[in-house]
């Protein structure tokens, strides 16, 4: 075992010992963390117009501070994208991180000096939580990769400007800068599919131990290492490779692909970090859930799903939350985002320690019948089937039809990049129906009462995702597919890859 591996067992111990902190009092540590953030944001624009000098409590605060998405809070973040100081935290921020929305277009987020560190030492801190419980920290001797945005950073007002992936590249710890790749040229190179190709061609030969980035843009990586390599599984190409860091979208509709590419069902860690901050992280091998970071500058919020599109929802703190149920989740940061709808739902687990899952978006939706599908439910109802009958499901979108053509009832329409296709896809597709069934009532009925007839799955051309990506201009990096949406705008757009039909057997 190398110097590193040995010295980071040591302070793995020790940061397990601040986790502990987390894991027992999380809401005293929220407690606090909301007490700092008031007073040291009272004397900016903010904070004067909401009156910070006269927040004491939490009720205090909620009937100050409306809830507000990345719209509603625009006015003041342009004026902090202008250059003007102490508008919603304390000074400039030393960064904007440069996000694209689903819902917003361009969305710049400030990063303040405070807010910063924190996304360092929670991405540190998940490695550390990881070596502690099970030991291994072999990893660190060899290889990481993390697949990311470019580093360069464009200028704002004089304030660096570009994607998190980017920013957090210049942050990371001296003790892996060896170890790290790629190499910041090709880094730099801003073509998404260029950038495969020469990270492949950089990496191919090295002792590879560690890869994170998120999962369908790895999956990418991996085909590309296994083209160049005659068709060899990962793990004859990097036969050191133990360790898989993810986040940005759920893995398990990714996990048997991914494992086959590799030839083994590998060690990994989930991560939630955001623009916004950095949120949780998988801290346990041995249980579910992600750590909710309840000591790292931010101080949440949660609204009950159900009542989000209220005039006045249900507010909650920590200590309110209840088990099993979906809460938007609502953050009060220390770079100044205050009564801040990321757009995400989370529900808890665990409330000691308090941990949860990510399961979709507010915004990702399908309601045009009163069904309110969510993405949670929609790739269950998919994976399940796909995993019981040892199908391969490359990626997917859900979207309404409400309107079809031929006059008959309406549907939920799929649209799937298999693999391979199943033999009988409408019988696929009717098992994927009752399974939705089973998790949401709205939708049972609505199929029982012969409002909706049973969803009906298009299968779609090899590579059809990442072409479509590419025509939009969103080809790699943090850009993600929703897996569902209210709307046809995605669905149509994929209407020119769905492929013929298999000849009858």
């Amino acid at each position: 075992m190398g110097l590193k591996a040995i010295l980071s067992k040591a302070f793995a111990a020790w940061v397990n010992k601040d986790l502990d902190r987390i894991r027992k009092d999380a809401v005293s540590l929220q407690q606090k963390t909301f007490e700092t953030l008031i007073d040291q944001a009272k004397d900016t624009a903010f904070g004067k117009d909401h009156d910070f000098d006269k927040i004491n409590t939490y009720a205090d605060f909620k009937r100050h501070v409306p809830i507000r998405d990345y719209e509603e809070l625009s006015s003041y973040i342009t004026r902090v994208s202008n250059g003007e100081e102490n508008v919603l935290w304390p000074g400039k921020p030393t960064y904007l991180t440069k996000t694209s929305g689903t819902t917003s277009g361009v969305k710049y987020i400030p990063i303040s000096k405070e807010s910063m560190p924190e996304h360092i030492k929670a991405a540190r801190n998940a490695l550390l939580a990881y070596i502690h419980e099970t030991g291994k920290a072999d990893f660190l001797n060899g290889k990481m990769i993390f697949l990311q945005g470019s580093p360069i950073l464009a200028g704002k007002a004089d304030i660096p400007t570009g994607r998190l992936s980017g920013i957090v590249a210049h942050h990371v710890p001296a003790y892996l800068q060896k170890n790290r790749l790629p190499s910041y040229e090709i880094n730099c190179i801003d073509d998404w599919e260029e950038k495969v190709d020469a990270i492949v061609t950089e990496t191919v030969n090295e002792d590879m131990r560690l890869i994170s980035g998120i999962p369908p843009w790895c999956q990418m990586y991996f085909d590309r290492l296994s083209t160049v390599s005659g068709g060899k599984k990962i793990k004859d190409i990097f036969p050191n490779f133990k360790l898989f860091v993810y986040g940005g979208v759920n893995y398990e509709p990714y996990r048997a692909r991914i494992e086959d590419s590799i030839g083994f069902p590998i060690d990994t860690i989930e991560t939630y970090p955001a623009s916004e901050g950095f949120i949780a992280f998988q801290d346990s091998q041995k249980e579910k859930g992600l750590l909710l970071l309840v000591n790292s500058g931010i101080f949440y919020e949660f609204i009950p799903t159900d009542e989000y599109f209220n005039e006045n929802p249900t507010r909650i703190g920590l200590e309110d939350v209840e088990l099993d149920k979906n809460y938007a989740l609502i953050l009060n940061t220390n770079a100044g985002l205050w009564g801040y709808s990321i757009g995400d739902t989370v529900k808890f687990i665990s409330k000691n320690p308090y941990k949860i899952l990510v399961t979709g978006r507010i915004k990702h939706y399908i309601s045009a019948f009163g069904e309110h599908v969510i993405g949670e439910e929609v790739e269950h109802a998919l994976m399940s089937v796909a995993n019981q009958e040892g199908i391969d499901v490359v990626e997917f979108t859900v979207a309404p039809q409400v309107t079809p053509p031929k006059g008959e009832l309406p549907y939920h329409e799929w649209f799937v990049e298999f693999g391979a296709e199943p033999k009988d896809l409408k019988a696929f597709a009717l098992k994927v129906d009752k399974a939705l069934q089973s998790k949401n009532i709205y939708y049972f009925d609505l199929i029982d009462g012969n409002i909706l007839q049973p969803l009906i799955v298009q299968s779609l051309k090899k590579d059809a995702f990442i072409s479509y990506m590419r025509s939009q201009g969103k080809l790699g990096g943090q850009n993600k597919v929703p897996r569902l949406a209210n709307d046809r705008k995605i669905a149509d757009g994929l209407k020119e890859y769905i492929a013929p039909p298999n000849p009858p057997r």
